[in-house]
């Protein structure tokens, strides 16, 4: 296994300066991360310093609760892609989901359309800190039936993140031709492998650095 390529280099806290954006890319290249995940301010600037290598171009949407109107979180798709993203995290649109709406289905078929008319990967935040093991089931085919790529678990600002028992329920409802995001709270060797031994396809954290580096000591 290359653990590498299960992860995605995350900053997304309030106050990212530019010098941090340099290190994570330069980290992302000496690591050669499957992707690294960056605000969309940043977006333009990490797809200019990637332009040589396959590292992905993640970005999110509607980010971290969902609120904005689907008209925004599309616009915000197009602003986004139009800057290089190759993929997009959206917050799906948690307020609806738990009125009892149908309407995140329609929000998130929206989104995937845009996402795959450039070509380019669509994952749904669900924030499974605040669903039950038969809301995670209900979301993960919604978002299925929306035309996700991957559904992903958390913004990393719920009181909790992905959890190994979320990442197995999920996997056992989602075919495999739906990947899955463990994110939030990933700050061990032990917990990334646990997640991927679940069944995560990719792991969103801001200590992937530290995994690689934990990863080489154990096989050293």
């Amino acid at each position: 296994m290359k653990l590498n390529r299960y992860l995605e280099s995350t900053l997304l806290k309030p106050t990212v300066t530019e010098r941090e954006i340099d290190l994570l890319i330069a980290d992302a290249i000496v690591e050669q991360f499957i992707g690294i995940c960056v605000p969309p301010f940043w977006v333009k600037k990490v797809k200019r310093e990637l332009r040589e290598s396959d590292i992905q171009v993640v970005t999110v949407i509607g980010f971290p609760f969902g609120y904005e109107t689907t008209a925004a979180k599309v616009a915000e798709a197009h602003a986004a892609l139009e800057a290089g993203a190759d993929e997009l995290d959206v917050v799906w649109c948690q307020t609806a989901f738990h009125s009892g709406m149908t309407w995140p289905k329609i929000e998130l078929a929206q989104l995937a359309k845009v996402a795959h008319a450039s070509e380019k990967i669509l994952k749904v935040i669900i924030e499974t800190a605040y669903l039950s093991p038969v809301q995670i089931q209900e979301a993960c085919l919604i978002c299925q039936d929306a035309g996700a790529d991957f559904v992903k678990t958390s913004t990393g600002y719920a009181p909790s993140g992905a959890k190994v028992e979320d990442i197995s329920l999920m996997r056992q409802v989602l075919p495999s031709t739906v990947g899955i995001k463990a994110s939030g709270g990933i700050k061990t060797l032990e917990q990334a492998l646990a997640l991927i031994q679940a069944g995560a396809d990719r792991l969103g954290t801001s200590a992937a650095k530290s995994l690689m580096d934990a990863w080489r000591s154990e096989k050293a």
